[in-house]
């Protein structure tokens, strides 16, 4: 952390939007009133994307130009190359054209702030990070991370370190890999196949009094989420999880579905939703 300087500009970037905000690194707290959300088109051109990522953090830092020094951490999602600031994702229905980048130099120099002064986290173990450090989970010697929405994110904390990234997402998983079935795509191409369209899981619970297929699907991707959940917990021999991103919010639904066998872990849904992810990417400078 850069001397009299306890404050990070914090973001997250996910499939659909970018968030930043100010985060106090003296209490682990996200300043509300800093928070700005811009909507990104994963799909565009590189530079429609690089611009839409630095203007939340052009907004941050116009509102707070008295700061000592300005300090960017980023929550981004893999593949990428965290500490040389490469952009390796293609083939993830997100920021094809990003591929083989230099985000660093590009973010620095749209925001103006030294290349050395933007650092990079992989968003799932940003957000277990956050969870851990604000969320008062490290009494515990382990704990383990998953989150669910465009991508399927895995992370590893444990006494004394910093969380890291599992990337588990590619794990082999019945015709494909285990991300190709617990993420928002999943739900787009199973609800395709009886014959209607949604954009997500939150489209498909409107359909729920309508037709009784969607409490199949439900109840396939519970199962799916349970395999997932052995899998990790045996590979690195603990039961204690904390589960976030968008899919999460309907853990009560997927759970109903597999009570006793989820009953076995010892599961807590995140509690900070998205400010988790602002806070671990904050940690870096710490």
């Amino acid at each position: 952390m850069q001397q009299n300087n306890p404050y990070v500009i914090a973001s997250d970037i996910g499939g659909t939007h970018i968030t930043a905000a100010l985060v106090d690194t003296r209490q682990w707290r996200v300043i509300d009133d800093s928070i700005c959300r811009y909507h990104v088109d994963s799909h565009a051109d590189a530079k429609s994307i690089l611009s839409a990522w630095a203007a939340p953090f052009q907004e941050v830092i116009s509102k707070h130009p008295d700061l000592p020094a300005h300090l960017i951490g980023i929550a981004m999602p893999g593949p990428f190359d965290y500490e040389g600031g490469i952009s390796r994702m293609r083939d993830q229905d997100k920021y094809d054209n990003l591929y083989g980048m230099d985000i660093r130099t590009e973010l620095a120099e749209r925001t103006g702030v030294e290349g050395q002064n933007i650092r990079f986290i992989n968003d799932a173990a940003a957000f277990l990070q956050g969870e851990v450090f604000a969320g008062k989970h490290n009494g515990h010697a382990k704990m383990l991370g998953i989150t669910l929405g465009t991508g399927l994110g895995s992370a590893v904390w444990e006494q004394g370190k910093n969380a890291v990234d599992a990337d588990l997402w590619k794990t082999p998983y019945l015709d494909s890999n285990m991300e190709e079935h617990l993420v928002t795509r999943w739900f787009v191409r199973r609800t395709a196949q009886h014959g209607k369209a949604v954009t997500g899981l939150r489209e498909l619970l409107q359909l729920r009094d309508q037709h009784a297929f969607v409490d199949d699907i439900l109840a396939e991707y519970s199962h799916h989420l349970l395999n997932f959940m052995r899998y990790f917990s045996q590979k690195e021999v603990t039961d204690r999880f904390i589960i976030g991103g968008n899919i999460s919010k309907a853990w009560a639904i997927f759970q109903q579905f597999n009570p006793e066998a989820f009953n076995q872990f010892d599961i807590h849904i995140s509690q900070l939703g998205e400010h988790a992810a602002l806070i671990g990417a904050a940690a870096i400078f710490v």
